[in-house]
């Protein structure tokens, strides 16, 4: 079908953007940051930081499945899940606060590295070897960089869906134009 006459956004695969990929990194993280440094009874913390966590990926999947169609739903879904990653940054903050653990700043002596570390690398693969040496303050930090990384991304991603959407309307007036591009014979 030719361009002309298609109406339908995308696919709505999203696992190979880096927002999604980076967000998998978190959930699995903290899914493991949990079992490690939480009681595993009594602590409502441990479902609510798991739940933020998975609600950030899982609203981004759908999301963009659902942005086939719908630049309204799929704008409100990955909200959602940049709103979830915050809550979860704040988990991982709070954890740090009251236990008198460092929120590493640009004077912490593995701040730089740890952000570059952040930015290029988005896979588990790159992150899991060090779940098992990592102490709880490292397991913070690099997590709210990680949070702060899929959150400025997101933040760019919602723009330019905003920028799409005002360009072009919505599956409503893509599908008319679609209509009256084969009514009028342009292929």
């Amino acid at each position: 079908m030719d361009s002309k006459n298609t109406f339908l956004r995308g696919n709505g695969y999203c696992r190979n953007l880096y927002f999604y990929r980076k967000s998998m990194v978190i959930y699995d993280m903290t899914f493991y940051f949990v079992k490690k440094y939480l009681p595993p009874y009594g602590d409502r913390t441990v479902d609510q930081m798991i739940q933020a966590a998975r609600s950030g990926k899982q609203n981004f999947v759908e999301g963009m499945a659902d942005g086939v169609t719908s630049f309204e739903m799929q704008i409100k879904l990955i909200n959602v899940g940049k709103s979830s990653l915050q809550e979860l940054r704040e988990d991982y903050e709070d954890y740090l606060r009251t236990r008198n653990l460092k929120i590493w700043k640009s004077e912490h002596p593995r701040y730089d590295k740890m952000l570059d570390y952040c930015k290029f690398h988005n896979d588990l693969p790159d992150y899991e070897p060090f779940f098992t040496r990592w102490n709880d303050e490292e397991f913070c930090n690099v997590a709210i960089t990680l949070i702060h990384y899929v959150d400025k991304m997101l933040e760019k991603f919602l723009l330019q869906l905003q920028d799409e959407f005002v360009k072009n309307g919505g599956i409503k007036e893509a599908m008319t134009r679609a209509r009256l591009n084969t009514r009028n014979g342009n292929k």
